[in-house]
């Protein structure tokens, strides 16, 4: 089911495949190891960014909806939550 931080999310990873996708154009170019370094570091930070956003969004929506389903459902919604925190 999808969250309202979705398209959220996909702009900020269209935004890091843009420049995931300069970063190869640099490599092709034969730039300085730094700077494709420093260019890499920056789209690492923006997918762990998205990620970390998603999870979070995901653990608050299935909180919630543990919070009011029936008891059984609530331990589904806690293995799921489980599930998606190895993630972090």
């Amino acid at each position: 089911m999808p969250h309202n931080s979705h398209p959220a999310i996909v702009k900020r990873l269209k935004r890091a495949d843009g420049h995931l996708r300069m970063i190869i154009s640099m490599i092709e170019e034969g730039r300085p190891c730094v700077e494709l370094a420093q260019q890499l570091q920056a789209v690492e930070n923006a997918i762990d960014n998205a990620k970390k956003a998603l999870i979070h969004d995901h653990i608050d929506h299935c909180l919630e909806r543990s919070v009011r389903a029936p008891v059984g459902k609530g331990r589904s919604a806690l293995r799921e939550v489980k599930a998606i925190a190895k993630y972090l």
